[in-house]
């Protein structure tokens, strides 16, 4: 039988839950659903559900108008975005009130509730369940409670109850509590009385405490972090997080270190309308016990970032801190300790279709080195661009002005314009691609020696012009074949480029923002040798490069290999001689040809992976850098990878001598089980004979809690300093034990996850590795 009522009031109240969405591990059956099937309900909001009609539909019916409707068998209510299935339910017209029992079921688009009984009063809105069980659906969170409440403001309020983020069954971790109020506007809970059980053991009490039912933000304490470790023994850290508006947010950690102290950290984040955003750390640690004089260490950190409007963006990044050994001996939130150089620009720009205008300051601190970069104070650059501006030709000008300053007075200081107008013509099809270029590089330089000796070859003025030619084409050969009977598309892609730069003595210059660039295979084709524009290297040179790949029937990339050189048709002149340092003189080698470079990526064989480069020295037959790694990674966090890198000649900024980089270095993260995880590292200095870093960490995941206990062993990069220049217990490795643990649901942070381990301690895990200085 099927009675309809219409009905002003809303037949109960709509809880108001922010659905979470979460991506459990593929390897856990993390879904907690409730035992009753969700009906399709819809997305009607509070006020559009007051308006619609209740259905009403029951094997058996009573009813008398005005007076009480009784309902029996398979009764089900139902109204908009709601539903209410029992044996058995009273409407009392009269009082506005309803009464239902027997397998009951409450459902809305947020909560399933399953209880013994249930009253609900239309008239304010308000419901009563007696023995109940809930679940907060796309959630895991779900509980038991003698009584729950659904309040006329749309809140719960749970008595003597419990809740859980564990599947059904699984004690893992339970929260007791003797009330529990959630707040369905704020998204958040509110517990008193409560006690943690870990595997049906109570291990904390707790008089109060907020929880999220929602990934929206409120105040509170995070996970603390436990450790021990050589250099800084027992250390213990708790985040607070304080949820100050819709727009800031500052998180406060108290970190304890047995060895140093009270270590400080704050980090404040912000918008700034709909467009910007930013955030300011701050750290201190009063009294550094490990040092011989208990000096103060601080570090200080802006960073801003967005658009004014569609037109403007602003960047501003300022990082201070205290000595140059800050980022080794301590876990900064800002850089890691193997980062030796802190930005500190500002910068506004102007974009327009075809031209943009940019402004900027910059000055960058290298830890531990003497010799100071040079400070732009400030730069000043103007881009336009005519593509297609008369018969297929593009034209460019590029300009900029720039002022160099600099902290120690025996330095010079300059002022440079550079104007570079660009015309080229670029030809693209299928088949290949043809691009004839010609520059003008005009540059003028005015520079003050500031009356020192060692600045007398530098000119008052300089006025340098020189012109460029660049002649780049590809061509692009494809075919189908077999190998290994699978079938691939094989490309075979010829470049060539020919570059010609004219020549002028530009010793009289001063070095200011120039450096020798890197010069791998893609470096073979570049325009310049070196960074910046203070040397415009000489150069009539032809290079050729080849590259050859293959692309399986679902055109994924399997192979690559690349090969290139560059010929000489003239000795490059022009190098860097550096008034201030004599030593650092980087001029071409008189030679035929440059070095030879070759990359290559392929996959071997189903999850075999293998990446690799050379740069050899074709003429002395001399390895200048090479790098290899072979990798296995058969599935999600599941890999094995061993790599090698060689780098000769490489400068050691703390004795300024040349070294040898000869390293080879093992990586594993494999899960033994669907929730314990092992990840590890290992990397070996062949020169020295030495480890120079061990990582290992064990990690268990479920569904509702993860716990990772770690070990390191690090060489520790330690500078020369003035700050203490009488360090005690400054050693050269480091050795520690690390602890995380989190309950999910109970404010941690998700999953620990594995792909952070991989991205732990000095050498990150990158694919492919990539040669670096």
């Amino acid at each position: 039988m099927q009675i309809r009522y219409l009905l002003a009031l809303s037949l109960l109240p709509q809880l108001v839950l922010a659905e979470e969405t979460t991506t459990p591990d593929a390897n856990m059956q993390c879904i907690v659903e409730p035992p009753v099937p969700r009906p399709a309900i819809s997305d009607s909001d509070e006020t559009e559900i007051a308006q619609q009609e209740i259905q009403i539909i029951s094997n058996r019916s009573e009813a008398e108008m005005g007076k009480q409707a009784r309902f029996n068998g398979d009764v089900s209510f139902s109204q908009g975005g709601r539903h209410i299935a029992a044996d058995e339910a009273i409407l009392d017209q009269g009082e506005e009130r309803l009464d239902a029992n027997g397998n009951l079921v409450f459902q809305d688009q947020m909560i399933t509730i399953t209880a013994d009984s249930l009253v609900a009063e239309m008239r304010n809105n308000s419901a009563s369940l007696w023995g109940a069980q809930y679940w907060l659906h796309g959630q895991q969170i779900h509980g038991d409670a003698e009584k729950l409440e659904i309040t006329p403001d749309n809140n719960l309020h749970l008595t003597k109850t419990n809740f859980t983020t564990c599947p059904p069954g699984d004690t893992s971790w339970l929260l007791e509590a003797e009330t529990i109020k959630i707040d369905s506007t704020e998204e958040w809970g509110e517990l008193w009385d409560a006690k943690l059980r870990i595997g049906d053991v109570p291990v904390f009490y707790i008089p109060y405490m907020t929880i999220p039912v929602s990934d929206k933000r409120k105040s509170g304490f995070l996970f603390p972090l436990l450790s021990t470790s050589t250099t800084n023994g027992v250390e213990v850290a708790t985040p607070y997080y304080w949820n100050i508006s819709p727009e800031y947010d500052l998180t406060l950690t108290p970190h304890y270190m047995s060895s140093r102290g009270l270590f400080l950290k704050s980090d404040f984040r912000y918008l700034a309308g709909d467009a910007q955003q930013g955030q300011v750390n701050v750290e201190y640690l009063g009294n550094d016990d490990m040092l011989s004089d208990s000096q103060d260490r601080y570090l200080y950190h802006w960073e801003h970032r967005g658009a004014i409007n569609e037109n403007w963006r602003v960047l501003a990044n300022f990082t201070d801190v205290s000595d140059n050994n800050y980022f080794n001996d301590l876990n900064s939130e800002v850089q890691r300790a193997t980062d030796n150089q802190m930005s500190r620009i500002g910068e506004i720009s102007y974009f327009e279709q075809n031209w943009d205008f940019t402004a900027r300051v910059q000055d960058i601190k290298v830890l531990g080195e003497e010799e100071k970069p040079y400070q732009v104070m400030p730069q000043v650059g103007l881009n336009y661009r005519a593509p297609d501006f008369w018969n297929g030709l593009d034209f460019s000008l590029l300009s900029e002005v720039s002022n160099f300053e600099h902290d120690d007075n025996e330095y010079s200081t300059a002022t440079r314009l550079h104007i570079e107008p660009t015309v080229s013509y670029p030809i693209h099809g299928p088949a290949g691609s043809l691009t004839s270029e010609v520059k003008l590089l005009q540059t003028y330089y005015w520079q003050n020696d500031n009356g020192f000796e060692a600045n007398k070859d530098l000119a008052s003025s300089v006025s340098r012009t020189l012109p460029q030619v660049r002649l780049h084409g590809q061509i692009n050969f494809e075919r189908f074949t077999n190998y290994f009977n699978e079938n691939y598309r094989q490309t075979l892609e010829p470049q060539f480029q020919y570059l010609y730069v004219g020549y002028e003595d530009q010793d009289d210059i001063g070095i200011y923002d120039t450096a020798k660039i890197q010069e791998d295979y893609f470096g073979l084709f570049r325009d310049r040798r070196f960074s910046g524009i203070d040397r415009i290297a000489d150069a009539n040179q032809f290079t050729l490069g080849l590259t050859t790949r293959l692309f399986d029937d679902h055109n994924v990339e399997t192979f690559r290999f690349s090969l290139g050189q560059i010929y000489y048709l003239e000795d490059s002149k022009v190098g860097i001689s550096d008034p201030i340092n004599p030593n650092n003189n980087l001029t071409q080698e008189n030679t035929s040809n440059s070095v030879l470079a070759a990359e290559l990526s392929t996959k071997l064989y189903k999850d075999w992976y293998m990446s690799g480069a050379i740069q050899y020295d074709t003429k002395q037959s001399d390895n200048k850098k090479s790098e290899v790694t072979l990798d296995f990674r058969p599935g999600a966090n599941k890999l094995l990878q061993f790599s090698y890198r060689y780098v000769p000649d490489l400068l050691n900024t703390n004795t300024n001598e040349s070294v040898n980089i000869s390293q080879t270095g093992m990586r594993a993260a494999w899960p033994i089980n669907d929730n314990w995880y092992l990840v590890g590292n290992w990397y070996y200095d062949l020169n020295e004979s030495r480890s120079v870093e061990t990582y290992t960490g064990f990690q268990y995941e479920s569904c509702c809690w993860a716990v990772r206990l770690s070990y390191h062993y690090r060489i520790k990069t330690n500078y020369e300093d003035d700050f203490n220049p009488v360090q005690d217990n400054r050693e050269l490795f480091e050795s520690g034990l690390y602890l995380n643990f989190v309950i999910k649901g109970l404010g941690g942070s998700g999953p620990l996850g594995v792909s952070d381990m991989l991205d732990d301690g000095l050498f990150n895990y990158r694919k492919p590795l990539y040669l670096k200085n």
